[in-house]
């Protein structure tokens, strides 16, 4: 990857390489115990690990299905079949859909343009990271107290990271103090990834239960929640993973500000407002389980959204790699998408 080529110190770990005609993917439910790196050579298998969290984050998910759908050209298997099973791995993160559309939308089987535009799209993601950080870390003033939530690091994407690329970058600048992040349940992408991803940039981190939140924003003088995104909806409604609506409404009540910081690929201009994003449900069994152990009673019923959608009101700036969108809205968004 030409990641090292520019001026920002790269992440310590790649989650995902190409490496002579096959995929590796950094396998993210094994982390922060173990570092192990998993080979895919065909859609399916690609397919199943976007399913199964192997490889998880919005960017991160269209740059693997470019890859896998790649694969199958290489291969030279029937690309529909390839887009469909690919498309068919997760419903909410739309980068998935239009990874996958820009590669059918080549119109060729041919392998070296297919992988070649895999490539593009791995790379333009980590320099759409390197803009966006500096465009949120703009907004930061010294010593800032940041909350995040879920895994929006180098894990997330193709590198450097799209609410951890803001924090990277402001930490970079000397803006950053201290950052809090929420553990994340029920995957607790929080506690696994983010805490050592920020670890391994010695960036100061504090893990924090979801529930503590309210009680340190009331007690500390927290600047910025800054979060990522799934899907972002025309007005500027935020699909997100589950229990950012409600650090959005906590941070409102408190006064402190919500970032989201998001590619414009991640936006979807086809919906008019959140209630039309399609929310996964994932299976009880996460929420009720832990590592495979059962952690509520037998037969115990639960609901397991992924996904929650904060609307735009309560988010203050959407951080993009083509510029911020401050108070975003359907007008302010539009005009972004028009320069």
């Amino acid at each position: 990857m030409s990641a090292h080529s520019h001026a920002f110190p790269p992440a310590a770990f790649h989650a995902i390489e190409w490496q002579h005609q096959s995929l590796l993917l950094l396998d993210q439910r094994a982390l922060p115990h173990e570092h192990r790196m998993n080979e895919y050579n065909t859609a399916a298998e690609v397919a199943d690990a976007i399913r199964s969290m192997v490889v998880r984050g919005a960017p991160a998910i269209g740059i693997a299905a470019a890859y896998g759908y790649a694969l199958d050209a290489l291969a030279g298997r029937d690309l529909q079949q390839a887009y469909q099973v690919l498309a068919e791995s997760r419903p909410t993160a739309v980068n998935l859909f239009w990874a996958l559309e820009r590669m059918a939308g080549l119109n060729t089987e041919a392998p070296h343009a297919l992988v070649a535009e895999a490539r593009r799209i791995h790379e333009e993601d980590i320099l759409a990271n390197q803009m966006m950080g500096q465009y949120g870390a703009s907004l930061l003033h010294n010593d800032s107290m940041i909350y995040t939530h879920c895994n929006t690091g180098a894990l997330a994407t193709g590198g450097h990271g799209t609410a951890l690329g803001v924090i990277r970058s402001g930490f970079a600048d000397g803006k950053v103090s201290q950052v809090y992040a929420g553990e994340t349940r029920p995957w607790l992408q929080g506690a696994r990834l983010t805490a050592w991803e920020l670890m391994q940039d010695n960036i100061p981190v504090s893990l924090v239960c979801d529930g503590a939140a309210a009680q340190l924003f009331r007690r500390e003088k927290i600047d910025w929640v800054i979060v990522g995104a799934d899907r972002i909806a025309a007005n500027g409604d935020v699909a997100n993973k589950i229990g950012t609506y409600s650090l959005a409404v906590l941070a409102k009540h408190h006064g402190i500000n919500v970032m989201v910081a998001a590619p414009t690929s991640t936006f979807d201009l086809s919906l008019p407002g959140g209630d039309d994003i399609p929310i996964e449900q994932r299976p009880a069994a996460e929420v009720t389980h832990l590592n495979g152990q059962p952690i509520a009673p037998p037969g115990c019923d639960a609901i397991n959204p992924s996904f929650d959608v904060t609307p735009a009101g309560l988010i203050d700036v959407i951080a993009t790699e083509k510029g911020l969108i401050m108070q975003p809205d359907t007008d302010s968004i539009a005009l972004l998408f028009a320069r």
